[in-house]
C-alpha cells in the first residue's frame, strides 16, 4: 500500500495517513487481524477515521517503522456477522437522489437496500457511523441549505457515505427513509454502547411504507 504516512501523536500516540477512504479501511482492519492474532505489538486504542488511524497507548517506539512496511491486503467486506437495520424509505430528500442517480424514485430504496455497507468510522454523535458501500455514481452531494433539526433515526446520504442519526441535530445530508426505533444506535447501559462500530457490516432492510 503506497502513500501511508505514520506520525507521533503525543508521547504514545501514532497517526496513520492514508491516500483515501478505502485504504483507511483496509488498514484498519489489518490491524484489528493483527491484534486478534497476536502479531501487534500492544496498544490501548485503534480509532479509524475517512483517511487515518490512530494507535493510542504505543508501548513499542519500532512500530512506526514497521508499519509503513506492511503488505495490506484488499478489503473483504463479507467478513463476519452483518447488523439488520430495520427502515422505512420515505424521506423528503427521495425525489431529490432519485434524480441524481437517474432512477425512479422507488428505485432509491430497492437499490439502497439491497447494497452492504461497511462502518469506516464513527463520529459527529455519539453511535453515529460512517458507512461505505454504495459505488461511485451513486454519491450524491450534501444539501445545499442544512436543515436546522434533522429527527432521530433519519436514514441519510451524503458524498460517500450513509448514515443514521442516532439523536436530533442540525444536518445537511439527503435524507431517504427513517429507522423505526433509533434508540438501539446507542444504549449506554448495553456494552458496547454503539450498535455500530468500525468495521461492522451492515444491511438496511425495508420495514413497510409510510402510511
Amino acid at each position: 500500500m503506497s502513500g501511508i504516512r505514520v506520525l507521533e501523536a503525543g508521547p504514545r500516540a501514532l497517526l496513520v495517513e492514508l491516500a483515501s477512504g478505502d485504504d483507511a479501511e483496509a488498514f484498519h482492519a489489518e490491524l484489528l487481524r493483527r491484534r486478534e492474532a497476536g502479531e501487534l505489538p500492544a496498544v490501548r486504542e485503534i480509532v479509524p477515521g475517512a483517511r487515518t488511524v490512530l494507535l493510542d497507548g504505543v508501548e513499542d517506539r519500532t512500530l512506526a517503522g514497521r508499519l509503513r512496511s506492511w503488505t495490506v491486503p484488499p478489503l473483504s467486506r463479507e467478513a463476519g456477522e452483518a447488523v439488520e437495520i430495520p427502515v422505512v424509505y420515505d424521506g423528503p430528500d427521495l425525489a431529490d437522489v432519485a434524480d441524481a442517480w437517474g432512477v425512479a424514485v422507488d428505485e432509491v430504496s430497492r437499490i439502497h437496500a439491497r447494497t452492504e455497507f461497511r462502518v469506516a468510522f464513527c463520529g459527529f454523535a455519539p453511535g453515529f457511523g460512517y458507512l461505505t458501500g454504495l459505488p461511485g455514481h451513486l454519491h450524491v452531494p450534501r444539501r445545499a441549505t442544512p436543515r436546522t433539526r434533522v429527527p432521530a433515526g433519519a436514514l441519510a446520504l451524503a458524498g460517500p457515505y450513509t448514515g443514521v442519526y442516532p439523536r436530533p441535530s442540525p444536518g445537511g445530508w439527503q435524507l431517504i427513509g427513517r429507522m423505526p426505533e433509533p434508540g438501539t444506535l446507542w444504549d449506554p447501559a448495553r456494552e458496547p454502547a454503539a450498535l455500530l462500530g468500525p468495521g461492522a457490516r451492515v444491511r438496511f432492510v425495508p420495514a413497510g411504507v409510510h402510511a
